[in-house]
């Protein structure tokens, strides 16, 4: 199974995947998603207050927080763009420009989570305060202004509710539009008309966002028939309203979509008109567009692809002999790569991988860790015998240890989160060595336990 999208619809589909036992892989880009849109105020992300139990946390911190949990459910993420996906062969192919992955992808069963991106108008000052004043979601961030004077930019049915959300909290809403009438539905325009709050200002468009001083800053527009019209309009914060771009061209052509082109899922379910391929977040909700709405859909995505896949009976021990993995998956991985893929899963370095020096030991603590496996834990006695002291007497102790134990001559085990080929003596022997220092726990090499070096 392969999840296209790294926001918060992608993720949750991976982690329900992932704890279902179809091992996801995951495709998005590492900085992308509205959650991780970035501007000169904001180089972490929006600041996300609506979010169940996170409160106040940046878009940056949320997605790192699913993705670690991800991580612990063997889901991998490959940072990655999706050039293209072939929906008409099994299993699907996914493209991409090669960044993280080298050769085509194949899933069995896709959830797209390619999300929609927000329509800007292009102006200067825009991008300057994105996160500053400047937004396109008023349920996000119209409370931040309560009691202030907004504008609204737009004419359709998301400009007319945007500013009736904004009317509730802020002391003004100023609608502007570029047209002499507006595109949205009677209703909404009714209700936006009758408002007492709310200010329309036709054949107007903007010309500048201006920062600084809210006395002194606000909106510059002029008018659509005379260029020379310049109108300040005192604002402490501006909502872009004109529609958003769903992320579907790469299977446009291969997919049932509507005129805006999100897609189109079954009633009920989140399939999509090609068997196996599942619609989760704002790629297909022109509706709510909400951070905690797409993780919702995120679960219902991976419910439904795991049924899909039950029902036709798709994967088993050829597959998953196939996915197993290996230590050359790893090896042209950096150790900043890996290190960084085990703190993601949860895993402490310093204190799990104590006494591993070489490459090869940390691709399998990935391994294992990716895999599920767990390993067991050594008896106190038999635990003492793998911590190594300096001095005659901890020597002794601990060869009084070993010997009522047994562990004398064992073969090789885990050791301070490492795997150790076997305990050798100064004498060569089997067993628990007496030249390693007190520090250092599970010595791996003949050569350095001889040495006293481990």
């Amino acid at each position: 199974m392969a999840v296209l999208g790294g926001g918060p619809a992608g993720v949750t589909a991976a982690i329900y995947a992932a704890r279902a036992g179809l091992k996801p892989l995951v495709i998005a880009p590492a900085l992308g998603g509205q959650l991780l849109s970035e501007g000169a105020l904001r180089p972490l992300g929006v600041n996300v207050e609506n979010y169940p139990g996170l409160d106040g946390e940046s878009g940056g911190e949320i997605i790192r927080l699913m993705k670690r949990q991800a991580l612990k459910f063997s889901t991998t993420f490959a940072d990655d763009w999706v050039t293209s996906v072939d929906l008409s062969v099994r299993p699907f192919v996914i493209n991409t420009n090669g960044s993280a992955l080298t050769a085509p992808s194949a899933a069995h069963s896709l959830v797209l989570a390619t999300g929609a991106d927000s329509r800007w108008l292009g102006v200067a000052g825009e991008e300057d305060f994105k996160g500053g004043g400047i937004s396109s979601c008023a349920t996000c961030d119209g409370f931040l202004f309560t009691g202030k004077p907004v504008v609204v930019v737009g004419g359709g049915d998301t400009a007319m509710e945007e500013a009736l959300v904004l009317a509730r909290t802020s002391s003004h809403v100023t609608l502007l539009h570029r047209r002499g009438e507006f595109r949205a539905s009677k209703a909404a325009q009714a209700a936006v008309l009758n408002h007492p709050k709310i200010t329309i200002m036709y054949n107007t468009v903007v010309q500048e966002f201006v920062g600084g001083d809210p006395a002194a800053g606000g909106v510059l527009t002029t008018d659509v028939s005379d260029a020379s019209n310049v109108t300040n309009i005192t604002a402490d914060a501006a909502f872009v309203a004109i529609g958003h771009i769903p992320n579907t061209g790469f299977v446009a052509g291969q997919l049932e979509m509507n005129d805006a082109g999100y897609l189109v899922t079954r009633a009920g379910s989140t399939a999509c008109s090609v068997d196996g391929v599942f619609a989760a977040g704002d790629v297909a909700d022109w509706t709510y567009r909400q951070a905690i709405t797409s993780a919702g859909s995120g679960s219902q995505a991976a419910l439904d692809a795991e049924r899909w896949i039950s029902e036709n009976s798709i994967g088993g021990l050829e597959d998953e002999e196939a996915e197993e993995c290996h230590p050359g998956d790893y090896e042209s991985w950096t150790m900043k790569q890996i290190r960084k893929q085990l703190s993601e899963m949860g895993v402490d370095v310093k204190a799990e991988c104590r006494g591993c020096m070489e490459k090869s030991q940390f691709i399998e603590e990935r391994r294992r860790r990716r895999d599920g496996r767990t390993r067991s834990r050594p008896t106190r006695e038999k635990k003492a015998v793998n911590r190594c002291s300096a001095g005659t007497g901890a020597r002794d102790r601990r060869r009084a240890v070993a010997t009522r134990s047994g562990a004398r001559g064992r073969a090789a085990g885990w050791a301070g989160g490492v795997w150790v080929p076997e305990f050798v003596t100064e004498r060569g022997q089997r067993g628990a060595s007496g030249l390693c220092r007190r520090r250092t726990v599970g010595c791996v090499r003949v050569r350095e336990i001889r040495q006293g070096s481990c």
